[in-house]
C-alpha cells in the first residue's frame, strides 16, 4: 500500500456516524452460533446482570453485551452477530 492510500482510523468518522444512526430493533442480525438471521426485537435481554446481555432467539448464544462504566464509558461486544443489515431510513 502507498501512502496515499491508507488513512487513520479518523476516516471512518462519516461513515460509522451514518452506520450507527438506525433503528435497532428493526436491524436484522446473523448469530455467530448457528446463523440464524432475525430481527434484534426477538432477542432475549437479560438486564438482571452488571450488563446488558442479549441472546439469539434460536440457540440462546449470546449476541451482544453492554455494560456503562464510570466517568460515562460503555463498552460493547457484539462478538456474536456475524452481520448486521441495516436499512436506509428515509
Amino acid at each position: 500500500m502507498t501512502s496515499e492510500s491508507v488513512l487513520d482510523g479518523n476516516a471512518l468518522a462519516g461513515l460509522l456516524g451514518e452506520v450507527f444512526s438506525f433503528e435497532p430493533t428493526a436491524t436484522i442480525s446473523t448469530c455467530s452460533g448457528c446463523g440464524s438471521r432475525v430481527p434484534m426485537a426477538t432477542w432475549s435481554v437479560f438486564v438482571s446482570t452488571p450488563g446488558i446481555v442479549a441472546r439469539c432467539a434460536s440457540c440462546e448464544a449470546v449476541q451482544i453485551r453492554v455494560v456503562h462504566g464510570p466517568l460515562g464509558r460503555t463498552w460493547v461486544d457484539l462478538s456474536g452477530v456475524a452481520r448486521l443489515d441495516i436499512a436506509a431510513v428515509d
